[in-house]
């Protein structure tokens, strides 16, 4: 097998952090579903996503197969996640099927690795190697991907499961969403022993009540009309897979859901903002104007904002990357021992926010703060 390369936190291929999977596991693994005794496993591609190793694989018929170090999901913490994806498909949303082994169960154990099985879902993967950052190719595609992230929170309503357990790399909103965000950061961290240590030797409550508590402070006020909801957390446009056969391509299928958690539907929103129209690993992190106002208007055709969210998505927008990247901090710090890495996330948790204060980041939130107001459901 040929080295294989990841996307690292940068623009340029790293090594990856996991070792990548290899067809001889992949067949031990499925040995534990129905009909484990078949053809044996060839694997299709590797994906160079580096927080787990994943691949698809072609037996009977194409599957995903995810791996994760125990470190980072058990179990017990991945049902949490397909029991929201068992929710979605059956509330019709276009989502993978989670395979069960002839157990039961939504996941493998094996010694000091834990294993997930996916169908490959519908759809042609268009930016199959894009890093996760990257723009949509264009103002259709952003459209469509903010219909269906509003498709998405609408199949997503009546979930009711708790927020997810403590665990490295979900993507939540509890600091920012306290009336405290210090005195909730003090307790996230007692909860989370490795981000505890890696903070410890940064400025982080200078940092917090210099670049995040301005923000926060304005959207304090707004915060409980902003009904929980579970979210996916991740979405941009590699996690979507297309239908191309009609006069515009849609979304037909949705992928990864490893950061989705119980958060509110604007969160979420302001997330594919954050995600797909800022491109942050570029010089000067220009902004994709038209991508934007197509995003919104995507979403509002489907789910039109309530006044609150209309009011919460600017405000939302220069923190929703925070918890993310404390949670990466703290899988560099104690999962892979990357200080270089640590340091970059902590870099993303401090500078996501403080280029919102900047003449380009206002003139996003200005942006956001008007096209949202006009597609809100009070606005129309």
């Amino acid at each position: 097998m040929s080295r294989l390369l990841a996307h690292g936190m940068g623009t340029e291929p790293v090594d990856p952090d996991w070792p990548p999977l290899t067809e001889a596991e992949v067949a031990e693994v499925l040995g534990r579903y129905p009909g484990g005794d078949g053809a044996e496993p060839r694997i299709l591609w590797r994906s160079p996503r580096p927080l787990s190793a994943a691949a698809l694989v072609a037996r009977e018929r194409i599957l995903f197969v995810k791996r994760h170090h125990s470190a980072v999901r058990t179990v017990a913490g991945l049902a949490e996640e397909h029991a929201f994806l068992r929710h979605l498909r059956d509330r019709g949303a276009p989502v993978v099927q989670v395979l069960t082994t002839v157990d039961g169960a939504s996941a493998v154990a094996l010694g000091e690795w834990v294993y997930e099985v996916h169908t490959a879902g519908t759809g042609t993967d268009l930016y199959q190697d894009a890093l996760s950052w990257s723009a949509f190719t264009s103002p259709g595609h952003a459209r469509a991907a903010g219909a269906a992230l509003g498709r998405l929170h609408l199949a997503s309503a009546g979930y009711l499961a708790p927020r997810r357990r403590v665990q490295p790399l979900v993507s939540s909103f509890t600091v920012f969403a306290a009336a405290d965000p210090v005195r909730e950061l003090e307790r996230y961290q007692a909860e989370r022993p490795s981000l505890a240590e890696a903070l410890a030797e940064r400025p982080w409550r200078a940092d917090v009540h210099r670049v995040h508590l301005p923000f926060h402070r304005r959207l304090a006020p707004l915060l409980g009309s902003l009904e929980p909801l579970w979210t996916h957390n991740d979405w941009h446009a590699s996690n979507l897979l297309w239908d191309t056969s009609g006069p515009q391509d849609e979304v037909s299928t949705v992928l990864d859901f490893g950061l989705s958690d119980r958060t509110t539907a604007v969160h979420d929103l302001a997330t594919a903002i954050e995600r797909n129209t800022v491109q942050w690993l570029q010089p000067s992190f220009p902004v994709q104007w038209e991508h934007l106002e197509a995003l919104l208007d995507g979403y509002t055709s489907v789910r039109p904002l309530a006044p609150a969210e209309a009011e919460a998505l600017p405000l939302l927008l220069p923190l929703v990357h925070a918890e993310f990247a404390l949670s990466e901090l703290g899988y560099f710090h104690g999962v892979t021992g990357s200080a270089e890495n640590a340091a970059l996330a902590y870099e993303y948790f401090v500078g996501h926010a403080e280029w919102f204060a900047t003449p380009d980041g206002a003139k996003l939130l200005e942006q956001v703060g008007r096209l949202a107001g006009g597609r809100s459901a009070h606005g129309t």
